[in-house]
C-alpha cells in the first residue's frame, strides 16, 4: 500500500490549478489512476483522497440508514461540495471556487500527507491551527503512544 506522507509547499497557478508534488503523485495508488476526490475537511482545509481510498469511506457513509434523521444530516454535510478531480499530464487539478472560499487558499497551499489522504491548507490557517493544537497534540501523543495506559492500551501487544 502506498503511503501519502510529508508536508509540501505549493502554489496555485493563475487559473486556480494546484500542482501535486512529485512525491505525492508518485505515491498515489495505481488503481486510482489520475482520479481523485476532493472534499471539505472538518477543519478549514480541503481533503484529497485517491479514488480507491474514497470508495471505502463513501461506502461506509452510504450504508447509514437514510430514514434516520441524524444519519441523513451527516450524509448531507459529509458529501456537501464533494467533487471528483482529474490530474492533467503534469499533475495539476483545478480547485473549485467554492472549495477555495471554504479553505481560504488563494495563491499558496500546504499539502499534508496523512496516509490514505492529503489535507490541503492555506499556509496561514495551517500555522494558526498547529499553534492552537499543540497542547492537545501532546496529550494525544501521550494517550495513544505510551504503554502507561495499561493492558489493552493502543500499544499493548
Amino acid at each position: 500500500m502506498n503511503l501519502l506522507s510529508g508536508e509540501y509547499e505549493c502554489k496555485l497557478d493563475p487559473k486556480g490549478r494546484l500542482v501535486l508534488p512529485a512525491k505525492v503523485k508518485g505515491n498515489l495508488p495505481e488503481a486510482s489512476g489520475n482520479q481523485l476526490v476532493l472534499v471539505r475537511g472538518f477543519e478549514p482545509c480541503l481533503v484529497l483522497y485517491p479514488r480507491e481510498s474514497w470508495r471505502i469511506i463513501h461506502d461506509k457513509v452510504m450504508a447509514l440508514d437514510e430514514f434516520n434523521e441524524e444519519y441523513r444530516q451527516f450524509q448531507r454535510n459529509f458529501f456537501r461540495g464533494m467533487t471528483e478531480v482529474e490530474l492533467d499530464t503534469i499533475g495539476r487539478f483545478m480547485l473549485p471556487r467554492s472549495m477555495v472560499r471554504y479553505s481560504g487558499i488563494e495563491k499558496e497551499a500546504i499539502i499534508v500527507g496523512l496516509g490514505n489522504r492529503c489535507e490541503i491548507w492555506d499556509p496561514t490557517r495551517y500555522d494558526e491551527y498547529l499553534i492552537k493544537d499543540q497542547p492537545t497534540f501532546s496529550k494525544l501523543a501521550q494517550k495513544f503512544l505510551t504503554t502507561e495506559n495499561g493492558p489493552g492500551g493502543p500499544l499493548a501487544a
